[in-house]
């Protein structure tokens, strides 16, 4: 039996029209919170006019509520997008786009989110979404999380909520690594106390750089606190983590130029974890690190990848042929391109 969404597609192309018109402005009032109609209209690149008489009738029909500081989704608003969810996935192409990164990749689970979140904050938002929920579908009440750092797994953290159907107060959250001395809101021991505060979970931060010489790294590994902690990072059975550009996290981490020429001459693309992958997912290059070493995330039950936009597709392509990925949220937008290059 032919798919009734195909049917429709065929016989009611306009319907499909509107049904996405319509799924898409209320999905991204859903991602502002609250909007202006005058923001909405540029953002989605529509008239105003047009605009207000789609949101006159989505308020007509209890979707959105239109206040004076802007609209709002309703309830049954938010309830109604995630019905809508797989159904606008099939028309929007997106499920197509999951299937065959699962496929190719041995994943367990892909999510592909639409937009390219390198240019629209509101797509960015949405990664973070997907990102926490792929997260709380894992988790349980006595699980250990190794977190990352950077600015996606920031919304991640911003986008999480307690779970109605478990309590996660026996949960803890770890970061994987020490910090890059970059902006407080995306160190990884930031996002840690925000994630556990979030879902009522408990956490422990390591305060110690990312990156260490041979003498500091002997020496703070003999501190019984610091021994006890990455322990724990190590013996983290969940891991979500973002994937970077290989010269950009050379540059983020001040890397000597030596370094930086070696990474070039040996083809890294990638960066995640602290180590740095070649093409065909070959680690090229590691940092002498407290954090996750590669055994640990061979070991771990659960690896969570969260990255998007067009430009990362090919990192996420060389740390997805590492192949010790289990889940993968990425936007459209890098998704086109690493279906493409397949």
């Amino acid at each position: 039996m032919r798919n009734i969404l195909e049917i429709e597609k065929q016989l009611l192309p306009d319907l499909m029209d509107i049904l996405k018109k319509r799924y898409t402005i209320l999905h991204q009032i859903m991602l502002s919170d609250v909007v202006g109609r005058r923001t909405l209209a540029a953002s989605l690149n529509m008239t105003e006019r047009v605009l207000r008489a789609e949101t006159d009738l989505l308020k007509a029909q209890g979707l959105i509520e239109i206040e004076n500081v802007g609209m709002r989704i309703s309830e049954a608003g938010s309830i109604l997008l995630e019905q809508l969810e797989p159904i606008v996935k099939d028309l929007f192409g997106l499920s197509n786009l999951e299937e065959k990164i699962r496929k190719v990749y041995g994943l367990r689970k892909v999510v592909v989110v639409p937009g390219d979140s390198e240019s629209s904050p509101l797509a960015k938002r949405e990664l973070g979404r997907a990102g926490a929920k792929a997260l709380l579908s894992v988790m349980s009440n006595d699980r250990i999380v190794a977190v990352t750092g950077g600015s996606t797994l920031a919304e991640v953290a911003e986008q999480l909520t307690p779970p109605s159907n478990v309590s996660l107060k026996g949960s803890w959250f770890v970061p994987a690594r020490g910090g890059l001395g970059e902006s407080l809101e995306i160190q990884a021991n930031t996002i840690v106390s925000t994630m556990a505060k979030h879902v009522g979970a408990q956490y422990r931060l390591l305060h110690v750089p990312d990156l260490l010489s041979e003498d500091a790294y002997q020496s703070l590994v003999q501190d019984p606190n610091i021994l006890e902690m990455i322990n724990m990072i190590r013996g983290a059975q969940i891991i979500i983590h973002g994937i970077g550009d290989a010269m950009e996290m050379a540059r983020r981490r001040k890397l000597d130029s030596e370094t930086v020429r070696e990474l070039q001459e040996e083809g890294a693309l990638s960066e995640s974890y602290g180590y740095y992958f070649n093409e065909q997912g070959v680690v090229v290059h590691r940092m002498l690190t407290l954090g996750l070493r590669l055994e640990d995330i061979k070991n771990a039950e659960v690896v969570i990848g969260i990255a998007g936009g067009k430009s990362k597709a090919k990192a996420i392509q060389s740390v997805l042929r590492f192949g010790h990925e289990h889940i993968l949220v990425t936007d459209e937008a890098a998704a086109i391109d690493i279906v493409k290059n397949i």
